[in-house]
């Protein structure tokens, strides 16, 4: 099922078009690139604790359809629509007062942190430059990277981990004729001049989902199943989102 990103519980929208019986309950939890592994805990912790069997925890991101808002004036005037339609046209053209053309531009959706107002991009520039990992170090990665991606999907290791979508199970944004000569003629997308990180080295921009299946070992072998992996420790660190942004996963697999 395709839909558009309206929902502010998908969760719950995926659990009801899974099959899931209506009766089950299902919550989102929003905590950015972090989402699907606090679900993943947090299903674990209900378990632990008694309040449920089986639970279904996953994550989704879509970076192909995002919500475009309308600016805060126009979206004012658009909440006082009903009110100024009872009055006819006359009402509805005197919502138009004080507005200006700028009011008008569409808010594209920002993918900046909200405090610091900075990109991940720049903040991974930044790190980066602070821990000495140079562009050639990157763009090799980038290139293993994707070729290695091309190569599992030719050797067909995704069938049993994909989902068709459409016909589809290659994952978009795999470039696998991608080579160093390439890439390195590209400039840095983030701080300029003087960034490393380039449209080719840098995340991709991408629509993707995944969910897994979470029991413990008595009921996932009383159900017949052969576990895949165990959870065995888990915990969340709060940074300075200004220097340490993106050093979360290193702090936090040091803790445990």
């Amino acid at each position: 099922m395709i839909q558009e990103p309206k929902t502010s519980n998908i969760a719950r929208e995926a659990s009801l078009n899974a099959g899931i019986p209506i009766s089950v309950p299902s919550h989102t939890i929003s905590q950015a690139c972090i989402s699907a592994n606090q679900a993943i805990t947090a299903g674990a912790e209900k378990i632990l604790s008694g309040q449920a069997d089986i639970v279904v925890a996953g994550g989704c991101e879509t970076f192909s359809d995002v919500p475009i808002r309308y600016s805060r004036p126009i979206r004012q005037r658009l909440l006082q629509l009903p009110k100024a339609s009872k009055k006819g046209f006359l009402g509805v053209l005197g919502l138009l007062k004080g507005l200006g053309l700028k009011d008008f531009a569409p808010e594209a959706p920002a993918i900046a942190n909200y405090t610091t107002g900075e990109v991940m991009g720049s903040s991974s520039d930044r790190l980066a430059m602070k821990f000495n990992v140079s562009r050639r170090d990157q763009d090799e990665f980038c290139v293993m990277s994707h070729t290695r991606a091309a190569k599992a999907h030719a050797e067909g290791l995704y069938v049993d981990e994909i989902i068709p979508v459409d016909a589809n199970a290659t994952e978009n944004g795999i470039k696998g004729d991608t080579t160093l000569e390439k890439i390195s003629k590209l400039g840095p997308a983030f701080i300029k001049p003087h960034g490393t990180h380039t449209a080719a080295n840098s995340s991709y921009l991408t629509d993707g989902a995944s969910a897994c299946l979470l029991m413990s070992e008595e009921k996932a072998l009383e159900l017949g199943y052969t576990p895949k992996a165990y959870i065995r420790a888990w915990t969340y660190v709060a940074v300075d989102p200004f220097d340490e942004l993106l050093l979360g996963p290193t702090f936090a697999t040091n803790k445990v």
